[in-house]
């Protein structure tokens, strides 16, 4: 395991940073568990002159953790439901899935 690798598992395990979830492939796939980062910023879109702010949920995976992410899948965090919009992407090292959501 290279030191980018042991220092990405050392951040998913981090109680300060990620927290226990369940991914479910297509939404209905057989329970894993998997530690997430579940992250809320600000959304910028223009349209036009003009520029709107919203809400977004973007949620990290270690890739170690789950070798395939795909739209439709679904984490169930602290309860809440969140389904995978879009095509996730990896990081340029390939360790983490980032992923946009929305709760279902």
């Amino acid at each position: 395991m290279s030191a980018f690798a042991s220092a990405t598992a050392a951040l998913f395990r981090d109680p300060n940073l990620a927290q226990d979830a369940v991914w479910r492939s297509g939404g209905a796939g057989a329970p894993m568990a998997v530690r997430v980062m579940l992250r809320r910023p600000d959304a910028v879109s223009g349209f036009g002159e003009g520029r709107f702010v919203t809400d977004s949920v973007m949620i990290d995976v270690e890739c170690a953790a789950l070798g395939a992410l795909a739209p439709g899948d679904t984490f169930e965090i602290a309860g809440v439901i969140y389904e995978v919009r879009g095509e996730p992407v990896r990081d340029a090292l390939r360790h983490v899935w980032k992923a946009e959501a929305r709760e279902v």
